[in-house]
C-alpha cells in the first residue's frame, strides 16, 4: 500500500511539474549573473562556510585534547 501511494504521489508531482511553463523566453543571464554580482555572492558563501569548517576542525582537535588529559 505504501508503495502504490508513493507511486501515484510522485506521479502527481511529475504532473504538476510538467504543467509549469516558462512566462517568457528571456535569456537566462539575467539578475546577480548579468551584472557579475553573482561572483561576489559565491565568494562570500565560500568564505563564510571555509570559515566555519575551520572553526569545526579547531573545535575538534581541542576538544580532542582535552579529552586525552582527562
Amino acid at each position: 500500500m505504501k508503495k502504490i501511494l508513493l507511486v501515484l504521489f510522485s506521479f502527481c508531482i511529475s504532473i504538476c511539474l510538467f504543467a509549469q511553463d516558462t512566462a517568457s523566453a528571456e535569456p537566462a543571464a539575467t539578475g546577480l549573473r548579468a551584472n557579475n554580482k553573482i561572483y561576489v555572492v559565491v565568494a562570500v558563501l565560500v568564505t563564510i562556510l571555509a570559515g566555519l569548517f575551520i572553526y569545526l576542525i579547531r573545535l575538534d582537535k581541542k576538544i580532542s585534547g582535552l579529552e586525552k588529559s582527562s
